[in-house]
């Protein structure tokens, strides 16, 4: 594809971005930008709140992914509504109950400071890696697609998304984000049924004749029940995603961020019913897109690459589909990346302010001024970040992500099943070297069961013993007087 075609489909993207940031943020304050004034529609929030979840990663490593792990991802899907259940129920109301802006305020009244200040770090850790990960991925193909042939360096492709997106959220943060992640969930979702659509055209596949070599395909296979060892297990992946939806949703600012913008808990409930049912289809079109690519590729003697994360890329965009199909590519990507980016940099930034500086009683001109600075200076790091990344790794992106976040919200998992579950008090200073300690000692777990079991292989499964180290441990440190609620 000619890249000046790729930067005009960018640049009018971003301009449509522009305006939407215009007219959302005009008199925003830092109320509006760290939780909308409470007044989200909250069918909006649902729906730009998928765009959110699923971002660059989805749309590119889901469809690759087909290729080594089956249909097996939608077992993880359905244990996301389990906890997509205890969110709704027992996370919201609490949040909504404390009147947060910031849900690791809870951890203070609960525990105390320090404890507090743990949470928020762990999550500032967690949400930092993620986001990486995920403009990794986008910054990645535009460097293939456009920059490499303008002789633009890595470092300059993400200095340029990155400023991109600061120019739309600096101003009306979640308020703005929460509009502009309904339209880039809108061009994600078009952008795969336009590629499904085209591609069954193109190979001569009419609607039966598509359902039907989806569903006999072997790359369609949904349920291992029978390799226990195996990281694609039933019950490995069910409970794994149930608890990976409770620490990545439930337990994360930027998600929850969003929640909290809604008029009130009813309206919150009512958006993660909807949002959590739409995922179900949403993810089966892009296992289904999967599918179809590896079809395309056999059809048409296109050799799959070794890296399967580049499948979807080399065939919008590598001369093998006509040039509307690697826009509309280029535009869905785009989009992924871009709802899930900038509302993760809020949501730092909304966390950094409030729960590191704890100033959110600032008069605002001050708190204007500090939350602009974090802003950018969260930029910088998540920058940073995703050049260290390119360097390292070798690992299918949003695999990389998932064992990540394993290891990085075990700790916010044990601390907050601690204080919903228990009235123990515990011993504030002690949590930071639990928090610190249970990821490697999870760790040093997985590589024992692997030793000791024959083809074993850890897999999500690593979150859920990391919560239940940390529990342990905040329960030896605990003191045996009851809280008085």
């Amino acid at each position: 594809m000619n890249p000046l075609i790729i930067l005009i489909v960018i640049l009018g993207y971003f301009s449509l971005l522009l305006v939407i940031s215009a007219i959302t943020g005009r008199k925003a304050n830092s109320n509006s930008f760290f939780i909308g004034n409470r007044r989200s529609p909250w069918y909006i929030v649902a729906f730009g709140m998928i765009g959110a979840s699923l971002s660059g990663i989805t749309f590119i490593s889901v469809p690759g992914w087909v290729l080594t792990s089956k249909f097996y991802y939608m077992q993880m899907v359905l244990g996301y509504l389990l906890g997509y259940a205890a969110i709704v129920h027992i996370l919201l109301p609490l949040y909504y109950k404390l009147n947060l802006t910031s849900i690791y305020v809870y951890l203070k009244s609960r525990f105390g400071n320090v404890s507090y200040k743990t949470g928020a770090v762990f999550f500032l850790i967690s949400r930092i890696v993620g986001a990486s990960f995920r403009l990794f991925i986008v910054a990645n193909v535009l460097q293939i697609t456009v920059f490499d042939k303008l002789h633009i360096p890595f470092v300059l492709t993400i200095l340029i998304t990155l400023i991109f997106i600061y120019i739309y959220t600096f101003r009306g943060g979640i308020k703005t984000i929460v509009w502009t992640d309904t339209l880039q969930t809108l061009f994600m979702l078009l952008a795969v049924v336009v590629c499904i659509v085209f591609i069954s055209k193109d190979i001569g596949f009419g609607f039966k004749r598509l359902f039907l070599e989806i569903s006999v395909s072997e790359l369609s296979t949904v349920f291992n029940f029978t390799e226990w060892k195996e990281g694609s297990f039933f019950f490995k992946q069910f409970l794994s995603g149930a608890f990976i939806t409770i620490v990545m949703t439930g337990l994360d600012q930027d998600m929850m961020q969003k929640n909290l913008s809604c008029r009130n808990l009813r309206d919150a409930q009512k958006n993660m019913y909807w949002y959590s049912a739409m995922l179900i289809p949403v993810n089966l079109l892009f296992l289904s897109l999967g599918v179809l690519l590896v079809c395309y590729s056999n059809v048409k003697a296109i050799p799959i690459p070794e890296y399967t994360d580049n499948l979807f890329p080399l065939l919008a965009t590598g001369g093998h589909m006509p040039n509307l199909m690697g826009i509309i590519f280029m535009l869905g990507l785009i989009a992924a990346a871009y709802s899930s980016a900038d509302s993760a940099i809020t949501a730092l930034t909304t966390s950094i302010t409030i729960d590191l500086f704890e100033a959110e009683d600032l008069e605002e001109e001050k708190l204007r001024k500090l939350r602009w600075t974090i802003h950018v200076l969260v930029s910088l790091v998540i920058g940073a970040v995703i050049f260290v990344f390119r360097i390292l790794n070798n690992d299918t992106v949003i695999s990389a992500l998932f064992m990540a976040a394993g290891y990085t919200y075990g700790p916010l998992l044990g601390l907050y099943a601690f204080g919903l579950f228990t009235k123990l008090e515990l011993r504030d200073r002690a949590v930071p070297i639990i928090a610190v300690i249970a990821p490697f000692l999870s760790y040093l777990l997985k590589l024992l069961l692997e030793s000791l079991i024959q083809n074993y292989h850890a897999s999500f499964e690593i979150l859920v013993l990391n919560g239940i180290i940390t529990f342990a441990g905040l329960l030896i440190v605990s003191r045996k007087q009851s809280l008085i609620r």
